[in-house]
C-alpha cells in the first residue's frame, strides 16, 4: 500500500473518526448550518494537521491508535436525550460497576456525589481530567472511606466532547489511571451565540426540571474568546411518589410461614428474645394519634431453626415510613465557563481558562427512629432494665414528617462550589517542536447540613436519668411521651442542625515538548516529553458530636480527616514507525511522591503496536503498567464510624444453625464499626493489555472489536463488618456460615488478627454475648482481575428520498472477574458469576438518528445485562431502556425538539424474591418516563 513518510496521509477510517470528533469539536459551526447541510455521512471530513487524543501527548493525524478511545460529543449527548454529562456517562458500556447513587445513599456519606465505576474496579480508580488537567476530588470521601471524583458538576453547556480511555494509563497520566481516564474537553473557538432552553417532568409524578444554556464566542485576527453559562434546576422525588416502593407491603416475598407482609414497627415496646406475647400492647387509640401515619397491628415472628410461628403481640406499625426518603435529589445549579486566547506576532499564544460551579441541593434520608436510651461515648443502648416494668426491654419509636414540621424540615442540604483556573503559553520551537506550559488551580468546597436528634436530649425526654452507674443500664421509660406525637417545637428542642465542611484542591503545573525528532526509513520518529508537579489535598470537618470517639448525636456517626500530597513527575513518549504499515509507541514515566506514607516513587511504562495491512484495517495491541497511590482518606482518616445490620455468624453457628436459618433480631442486628487511616498502606500496582482491530468497511461503515485485560495487585479496600464477623465465627467454631470446615486454625495469625477486631459484651436476656464493636479499616487487597470484550459499530448512509441515517452501537461483555481479599484467602476465580456480585456482566448502548430537510429524530437504547436474583438462586432477565426525540428546524435560527426518555416507562426487571427495601436493585432508576421540550436559537 502507498504511504506518506511524513504521516500526513490518513486512511478513510481515520478520516471518519476524525470527522466524528470534529462534528462535536466544531459544534457551533455545524449547529449554525441549515439542517440539510449538517446531515451526517455524505460529505468528506476536513483534514486536520494533528490532534492530541486521550492516551497520548503526541499529536497525530490518525485518530485511532493502539488503545481504544470512546468519544462522546456534545451533539451526541443532546441527540440521545441527556441533559447532564453524568447522565450520558452512566450509559457507557464500560461503566458496569456498582456505585452509590441518589437512590441508595440518601442517608450516607456522599449522597450528592455522582461517581463512575469503569470495569467494576471502583470509583477511585477512574481519573477525571478537564482539558487534560486533573480535577479536584469530591470533598466528601466515598462511603466515608476513600476519595473519588464527582462527574455531576461538569457543565454540559461547556462540553465539546468527552474522551474515555478504558484501561491503565499511568505511564501517561500517573496515579489513579488504573481502570481508565475520562477527559472532558471543553469548547474553544466558538463563533456566535446559541441559547437553549429545556423543561420537562416525569409522567409518574415529581421530577420537574428546567435547563437554560447560553454558549457563545467571538474572535479577531489574533484573539478569541468562548463562554458558556448554564442553569439547571429540578425538584426532589420521594419514594412515596412511586407506588411500587411507597410501602413495606410492596415486598414481593413475605416470610413464607407468615404469608403476608407486616408494617414497620413504629411504636414497639417489648421484652427481648422474641418470646411469645413479648410485645407490650400500647393503650387503645395510641396508634390513631399520629395523623394517620400508624396503624395497630398484631405482629408475629418465625423461630429460627424450627420455623414455628410465634405471636409477639400488638404494636403500632407504619406501612409508609419507607417512602419518606428521596430517590432523586433536588438541585439548583449554576455553572460558567470562559476560555480566551491571544496570539502574539511571533506565533506565541497565551490562553486562559476559567470554570465555575455553584450548586444548592436537598435530599431526605427518611425519618429518624429511637431504639433506646443514649449513653455518651457509647451510643444507643438497645436493651435496658426498666424499673417501671421490672424487666429488660427494648423498643422502637419512629418519627413522622409532621413531628419535624413537614418535609422541608427533614431535608439535608448541600452547598457546593468549585473553581478551576488555568493559564498557559504555547508555541513552536525551531519550526519543529510544539511546546506548552500550563499552570492550574482547582478547588472544590462543599457544606452539608442535616437535622438530627441529640442523644442526651432524647434520653432526657423519653427515659429520664439513668438510675445506676454500672452494669446493665437502668431507666424508667416515660410512656406518656412515648405514645404522644412530638410537636415541631419539641423536635427542634431535642435536635440540632449538624454542619459539615469539606474542601479539596489541586495545584498543578506542566511543561510539554513534542514533535518529530528525525526521519526513519518508514517515517518520522515522534516524541513527547513532559514534566509536571501536583500538590493535592483535602480537609474534612464533620460535627464533633458524630465522631466515633464522641458519639453524642443519636444514631449517627461520621469521619474527619485532612492532609496533602506532593508529586513530581517526568515522562517520555515515542511514536516509532517500523514499516510503512507498522508503528510502535513507547511511554515511560517516573513519579516521585512526598507524603506520610511509605509510597515514595513509582515507575510505569507502556507500549503499543498499530498495524495497517490494508488502508481500511487497523490491527492494534497495547500493554501498560499502572499504579495508584493510596487514597488520601485511607491515609489521613482521623477516625470514622459506620452502622450496618449484619449477621452475628458466631451466634448463629453456636446455635447449631446455618446462616440461612438465622433470621430475626437475635442473629441480625446493627453493629457499629470504626476505622482509622493507615499510613503503612502501599501503592496499588497493576498491568493491563489489550488487542483488537478497527475496520473501515466502507466510507460510511466501520466497526471495532477489542479485548481488554486489567490486573490489579495490592488494591486497597476496607474490611466489611460482614467479612470480619464471618471469619470471627469461623475462627471460634471451626465452621463457615454454611457449616463447612473453616480453613484457618483458631491459633493462626489470621484468626488472631480477626479476633482482635471484634469486641463483645454480655447482653441480658440474649443467648450469647453481643457484638458491641468492630474494628474495620483499610488493607491492601491482594488481587483484582477483570477481562472482557468491547465492540462498536458505526454506520452512516444517505438516501435522496428518505433522508440521512446514523447508526451507532456499542457493547461490552465481561469474560472474567477474579478477586482475592487477602493473601490468605483463596482466589475467587468465578467472581463474575458469583450470586453476590451485582456488577453487570454486559452492557449495550445504541442509537439510530434520522435527518431530512428540517426534521430530525433519534431513538436511543441501553441494555443492562442479567444480574443475580436477590435469593441467589438464579438470574433475572436483561433490562432495556429506550429514549426517543423529534426535532424541527422552524427557522434558520430556531429549532424545537420534543424528548421522551424511558419511552415505555420501565422501572426495574422483575425479581419476586427481592425482599429487602426498595425491593429492586438500586442500579435501576425508579424515575420512570420523562417528557421534555427544548427550544434552541442561534444568534449570528
Amino acid at each position: 500500500m502507498s504511504s506518506n513518510h511524513h504521516g500526513l496521509r490518513r486512511s478513510r477510517l481515520s478520516r471518519a473518526v476524525a470527522s466524528a470528533m470534529l462534528f462535536g469539536a466544531a459544534g457551533a459551526a455545524f449547529a449554525q448550518e441549515p439542517a440539510a447541510a449538517s446531515a451526517g455521512g455524505s460529505d468528506k471530513p476536513t483534514d486536520v494537521a494533528g490532534v492530541v487524543v486521550t492516551g497520548s501527548r503526541i499529536k497525530r493525524t490518525q485518530i485511532e491508535g493502539p488503545s481504544p478511545v470512546t468519544v462522546i460529543s456534545s451533539a451526541q449527548i443532546q441527540r440521545e436525550g441527556f441533559v447532564t454529562v453524568f447522565d450520558a456517562l452512566s450509559t457507557l458500556t464500560q461503566n458496569g460497576g456498582t456505585v452509590q447513587n441518589e437512590l441508595n445513599s440518601a442517608g450516607g456519606f456522599t449522597p450528592n456525589g455522582s461517581p463512575v465505576n469503569l470495569r467494576g474496579l471502583g470509583p477511585g480508580r477512574t481519573l477525571l481530567l478537564i482539558n487534560g488537567r486533573r480535577a479536584a476530588d469530591y470533598p466528601f470521601p466515598y462511603n466515608g472511606q476513600s476519595n473519588f471524583q464527582n462527574f455531576g458538576n461538569i457543565p454540559s453547556a461547556a462540553v465539546d466532547r468527552i474522551e474515555i480511555l478504558s484501561g491503565g494509563a499511568s505511564a501517561i497520566y500517573g496515579s489513579d489511571a488504573v481502570a481508565g481516564v475520562v477527559n472532558v474537553v471543553l469548547k474553544t473557538n466558538f463563533d456566535g451565540d446559541k441559547l437553549t432552553v429545556r423543561g420537562g417532568t416525569s409522567t409518574t409524578g415529581g421530577g420537574d426540571f428546567g435547563n437554560v444554556q447560553w454558549v457563545g464566542g467571538r474572535s479577531g485576527d489574533n484573539w478569541s474568546v468562548t463562554y458558556a453559562l448554564e442553569y439547571f434546576a429540578d425538584e426532589p422525588v420521594f419514594a412515596f411518589q412511586r407506588d411500587f416502593m411507597d410501602s413495606t407491603d410492596d415486598n414481593p416475598r413475605p416470610t413464607p410461614e407468615l404469608g403476608n407482609n407486616q408494617p414497620t414497627a413504629a411504636i414497639r415496646l417489648n421484652r427481648p428474645g422474641n418470646a411469645a406475647n413479648s410485645y407490650i400492647a400500647p393503650p387503645a387509640g395510641v396508634c390513631d394519634r399520629f395523623d394517620g401515619e400508624f396503624v395497630r397491628f398484631n405482629y408475629r415472628t418465625v423461630v429460627a431453626g424450627t420455623r414455628a410461628v410465634t405471636n409477639l403481640g400488638p404494636a403500632c406499625g407504619s406501612w409508609g415510613d419507607v417512602g419518606y426518603q428521596t430517590i432523586a435529589n433536588g438541585n439548583s445549579d449554576w455553572s460558567g465557563y470562559l476560555y480566551g486566547t491571544y496570539t502574539f506576532g511571533n506565533g506565541l499564544q497565551a490562553w486562559t481558562s476559567l470554570q465555575g460551579y455553584h450548586s444548592k441541593s436537598k435530599l431526605s434520608g427518611g425519618t429518624e427512629a429511637i431504639s433506646g436510651p443514649h449513653i455518651d461515648r457509647t451510643g444507643r443502648v438497645t436493651t435496658w432494665f426498666d424499673t417501671g416494668f421490672n424487666t429488660n426491654l427494648n423498643m422502637q419509636r419512629l418519627l413522622t414528617p409532621q413531628e419535624y414540621g413537614g418535609f422541608d424540615a427533614m431535608y439535608q442540604r448541600f452547598t457546593e462550589k468549585s473553581l478551576d483556573v488555568a493559564v498557559g503559553l504555547r508555541g513552536t520551537l525551531a519550526d519543529r517542536f510544539d511546546w506548552d506550559v500550563t499552570l492550574g488551580r482547582a478547588e472544590y468546597r462543599a457544606d452539608r447540613t442535616r437535622p438530627r436528634l441529640d442523644g442526651s436530649a432524647v434520653t432526657d425526654w423519653f427515659f429520664g436519668p439513668r438510675l445506676n452507674t454500672t452494669g446493665t443500664p437502668r431507666y424508667r421509660i416515660n410512656l406518656d411521651r412515648l405514645y404522644t406525637p412530638l410537636t415541631p417545637a419539641q423536635y427542634r428542642a431535642m435536635s440540632t442542625t449538624l454542619k459539615y465542611e469539606a474542601e479539596s484542591w489541586v495545584t498543578q503545573g506542566s511543561a510539554t515538548l513534542s514533535g518529530d525528532l528525525f526521519e526513519l526509513p518508514a517515517g518520522p520518529l515522534g516524541f513527547a516529553a513532559v514534566v509536571d508537579f501536583t500538590q493535592q489535598g483535602y480537609e474534612l470537618n464533620s460535627p464533633r458530636s458524630i465522631l466515633p470517639t464522641v458519639v453524642e448525636t443519636y444514631g449517627l456517626t461520621g469521619t474527619n480527616g485532612g492532609g496533602d500530597r506532593d508529586r513530581y513527575a517526568a515522562g517520555l513518549e515515542f511514536s516509532i514507525p517500523i514499516l510503512p504499515s507498522l508503528k510502535a509507541s513507547l511511554a515511560g514515566r517516573f513519579d516521585k511522591y512526598d507524603d506520610i506514607t511509605a509510597v515514595d516513587d513509582a515507575k510505569t511504562w507502556g507500549y503499543g503496536l498499530e498495524w495497517r495491512p490494508i488502508e481500511s484495517l487497523l490491527v492494534r495491541g497495547n500493554y501498560s503498567t499502572s499504579f495508584k497511590a493510596p487514597d488520601m482518606h485511607f491515609v489521613f482518616n482521623e477516625g470514622s464510624g459506620s452502622f450496618s445490620t449484619v449477621l452475628d455468624t458466631y451466634r448463629c453457628l453456636n446455635a447449631n444453625l446455618a446462616a440461612s436459618s438465622c433470621t430475626g433480631t437475635v442473629y441480625n442486628y446493627s453493629v457499629f464499626a470504626t476505622s482509622k487511616g493507615e499510613p503503612t498502606l502501599t501503592e496499588e500496582t497493576g498491568e493491563s493489555w489489550g488487542a483488537g482491530l478497527v475496520w473501515d468497511i466502507t466510507d460510511g461503515l466501520s466497526m471495532s472489536v477489542d479485548y481488554y485485560d486489567i490486573k490489579l495487585d495490592d488494591a486497597v479496600t476496607t474490611l466489611s463488618s460482614t467479612y470480619i464477623l464471618d471469619n470471627e465465627g469461623g475462627c471460634r467454631t471451626g465452621l463457615t456460615r454454611t457449616r463447612q470446615p473453616f480453613q484457618f486454625a483458631a491459633d493462626s495469625a489470621f484468626c488472631q488478627e480477626i479476633l482482635s477486631r471484634v469486641t463483645r459484651s454480655g447482653a441480658p436476656g440474649e443467648p450469647t454475648d453481643r457484638v458491641t464493636g468492630v474494628r474495620s479499616g483499610p488493607v491492601n487487597q491482594s488481587l483484582r482481575h477483570v477481562a472482557g470484550l468491547d465492540a462498536a459499530l458505526n454506520w452512516r448512509f444517505s438516501t435522496q428520498r428518505w433522508g440521512d441515517y446514523r447508526w451507532e452501537l456499542g457493547w461490552t461483555h465481561t469474560l472474567k472477574h477474579e478477586r482475592q481479599l487477602l493473601a490468605t484467602d483463596p482466589v475467587e476465580r468465578d467472581w463474575r458469576d458469583d450470586p453476590g456480585n451485582f456488577d453487570f456482566r454486559s452492557r449495550v448502548r445504541g442509537s439510530v438518528n434520522w435527518q431530512k430537510n428540517d426534521w430530525n429524530a433519534t431513538v436511543f437504547m441501553t441494555r443492562y445485562g442479567s444480574l443475580p436474583n436477590w435469593q441467589e438462586t438464579g438470574r433475572i432477565a436483561p433490562y432495556f431502556l429506550w429514549n426517543a426525540n423529534l426535532g424541527k428546524q422552524i427557522t434558520d435560527k430556531a429549532k424545537v425538539t420534543v424528548f421522551v426518555n424511558n419511552v415505555f416507562n420501565k422501572f426495574h426487571p422483575s425479581d419476586d424474591g427481592y425482599d429487602s427495601y426498595p425491593y429492586f436493585y438500586s442500579a435501576y432508576s425508579p424515575i420512570g418516563r420523562e417528557i421534555s421540550a427544548q427550544f434552541e436559537y442561534q444568534f449570528h
